[in-house]
């Protein structure tokens, strides 16, 4: 089977294979494309918590990018863990030079067991130049209220806090509904001229490790094979659904979701 697009993900590596570089890998490849990388941090993991973050040096970050890019162009960017404020800077260098139109931005900001994994220094540089330079952001619930300072309670401070990343720049924004207590899972889609909600089934399970990664790469793979992001978005989100209900149940704390349940995806649409 021929690879039918090509992915450069900028991430940290997850060393449980779980979440980060390593889901965003095994999902571009089982949704049928080609992953290339630029690791900007290892982590020391597993499914209980992060034990430590080793940084790569940003200008290694930098040269990651280009040096792969120049050789195999990507169709998208997935854009993951970015640590400090220096390497959301190379990264934006680095973007100005590839020249990709396609990216996708999942605000990494802390691991599911509670570690911080980006400085506020970073976070302000993520919000004041990265944001616009990119065609959709995903913030699940506490990354979309560091970013905006709003307190998201309801389904109306979540499409409240999408306006205001819309009015920071974002292009397009899909704020993660998991963290709220409710039946339905509700992830909400915004951009200047939409909004749309998908439903889904809320599944009592510990193995979520990883699904923020998974569901961007998920995106950013559908995105660059010709779906329209919002589309994108629903069949990304039906795609983590299904890995977290058939998850293979590893480890003791917050265990993986299955990578392996793949959707066929043509490359040109109608």
């Amino acid at each position: 089977m021929k690879p039918k697009s090509k992915i450069l993900i900028i991430a940290g590596s997850d060393s449980s294979g779980g979440a980060g570089i390593q889901a965003d890998i095994k999902t571009i490849t089982s949704l049928g494309s080609y992953a290339m990388t630029a690791i900007t941090a290892v982590t020391i993991q597993n499914t209980k918590g992060v034990q430590s973050v080793i940084p790569i040096p940003a200008n290694d970050i930098k040269n990651q990018i280009i040096f792969t890019s120049r050789d195999i162009r990507p169709d998208a960017v997935k854009i993951g863990m970015l640590h400090s404020a220096q390497v959301v800077e190379k990264v934006i260098e680095s973007l100005k030079k590839i020249k990709i139109k396609k990216i996708i931005l999942d605000p990494v900001m802390v691991a599911k067991g509670g570690a911080k994994l980006i400085d506020n220094k970073a976070i302000q540089i993520l919000k004041k130049k990265l944001i616009k330079r990119v065609s959709l952001i995903t913030p699940n619930i506490p990354e979309a209220e560091i970013l905006t300072g709003i307190k998201i309670r309801s389904r109306e401070d979540m499409i409240f806090a999408g306006n205001k990343l819309l009015n920071l720049g974002a292009k397009n924004v899909l704020i993660k509904g998991g963290h709220l207590k409710s039946k339905k899972v509700e992830d909400i889609f915004l951009s200047k001229k939409d909004l749309k909600v998908f439903y889904s089934l809320r599944h009592k399970t510990k193995n979520t490790h990883g699904t923020g990664c998974t569901l961007s790469s998920a995106i950013t793979t559908l995105f660059s094979c010709g779906k329209s992001l919002k589309k994108a978005c629903e069949l990304g989100i039906k795609y983590v659904n299904f890995a977290i209900l058939s998850n293979p149940n590893y480890g003791k704390g917050h265990g993986p979701i299955n990578h392996l349940n793949s959707m066929k995806i043509q490359k040109k649409f109608n």
